[in-house]
């Protein structure tokens, strides 16, 4: 480890658990905008995802308060037809499956199976390069338990069986997955749940208690990393309650970036559509050789990689321990995710060469599939582009005769063409 490594982490050590009785919010995202100690991050997102007050005497009410809430958003929220206590079934005779009364508590039941049945296909299949969440909680939450969602969902394929082994880098992750439609919950012991389930109910109560955003593919890759760094917590008084603390850090990230996920808002200025117009007005401004290569030559829109990259922060791009020392940078950034397209941006300059000499199916394959990188590097050379240290590529002069030379091959493959057509 290099000497300025350790002495960030004493300074991130010394915000957190040494200093003032009030944590220091600037001093902390200083600290952590280039990755955060993985013992130590935890408590550093909870608190730079405006989860935790930053008055340490308050944690402990705060929290208890918090995951009682949850808690009792469980019993409430999910609704389980059939379960109602035998004076409120009296009042409810008319409650039953076929019942066309909008009130019905079947009638809510059919209808959050709809939303149910798009979250589990896609929790299910969170992150198969790893094992994880395909493993059984250590703290299976005992209210959820109460109501198995995924034994809701019917007619869909499930994960049977799972081979794992080592990868290049020898880490032990999912290999080969089989898909059956017998039912993995069958094999399930009692009182048990798998982590992609804790995922699935986290979705579903955000889902519901949200009905202008619901739920849309692609929230799932942003709740899994926070649950993973949460659930792996080495104090495992916190790791306990890391369903209930991970849905509150996941609807406070949410009420930043939800309108990437609404669509009547795609063309509004807070919309999709408009990040990715600024990104690319700031690939113009910093490289306008490869913007015209890619926008005007090629005419690769932005729709073709940028929509993924902004609206998931860049979550699919990067294996999940690169996506977390990412969002480290992304969680400190003190104007919130105002640092994402200059990220974008360097991953695009880092590979500057192969894209200017690319063609267009090069070039979609490779932003759709960026290369395995070195992330913190990714994430230095974005912060000096933001910070005006990285100086802008120069255009390389393209001589008289080259020029000829290019025309000249260009007519010749043009009556080459010609004289094939007349054949």
């Amino acid at each position: 480890m290099t000497t300025r490594y350790m002495e960030r982490l004493a300074k991130i050590e010394e915000v957190l658990l040494i200093a003032n009785k009030k944590i220091d919010i600037n001093d902390l995202r200083a600290g952590c905008s280039y990755g955060v100690p993985e013992s130590l991050r935890p408590l550093a997102w909870r608190l730079l995802l405006q989860y935790l007050p930053l008055e340490r005497h308050k944690w402990q009410s705060f929290l208890a308060n918090q995951r009682m809430n949850y808690d009792q958003m469980i019993e409430q929220v999910i609704v389980e037809p059939g379960t109602a206590s035998m004076e409120q079934s009296k009042s409810h005779d008319n409650d039953h499956p076929l019942s066309d009364n909008p009130t019905s508590d079947w009638s809510a039941f059919f209808q959050d199976n709809k939303v149910l049945s798009q979250i589990d296909k896609d929790v299910r299949r969170l992150y198969p390069e790893i094992q994880f969440f395909q493993l059984l909680s250590k703290f299976p939450h005992p209210h959820g338990m109460k109501y198995p969602l995924s034994r809701r969902v019917i007619n869909h394929q499930e994960l049977d069986t799972q081979e794992f082994g080592a990868n290049r880098d020898g880490i032990v992750g999912c290999v080969k997955t089989n898909l059956a439609k017998s039912n993995q919950d069958e094999n399930q012991a009692p009182d048990s749940e798998f982590h992609w389930h804790i995922v699935e109910r986290i979705l579903f109560i955000y889902a519901k208690l949200n009905p202008g955003v619901q739920y849309v593919q692609g929230m799932n890759e942003l709740v899994a990393p926070i649950y993973y760094v949460f659930a792996n917590d080495a104090d495992e008084e916190w790791a306990a309650y890391a369903e209930a603390d991970t849905f509150f850090c996941f609807q406070q990230l949410m009420s930043e970036v939800k309108d990437n996920f609404i669509k009547t808002l795609d063309d509004s200025i807070c919309g999709i559509e408009s990040s990715m117009s600024a990104f690319h007005n700031m690939i113009s401004t910093f490289d306008p050789e490869l913007h015209k290569h890619l926008t005007l030559t090629l005419e690769i829109k932005p729709q073709f990689y940028a929509f993924r990259w902004l609206s998931l922060l860049l979550s699919q791009e990067f294996p999940l321990p690169d996506v977390i020392t990412l969002w480290d940078a992304l969680f400190s950034d003190p104007q919130r995710f105002a640092l994402l397209p200059y990220v974008c941006l360097a991953m695009m300059e880092l590979q500057r060469e192969p894209l200017l000499k690319g063609d267009f199916p090069f070039c979609v394959r490779l932003l759709q599939n960026y290369p395995d990188s070195d992330v913190a590097r990714i994430v230095a050379f974005a912060q000096d582009i933001r910070d005006g240290k990285a100086p802008k590529p120069t255009v390389k002069e393209v001589s008289k005769g080259s020029k000829i030379a290019r025309h000249a091959r260009q007519l010749s493959d043009t009556l080459r063409n010609l004289s094939i057509i007349k054949k």
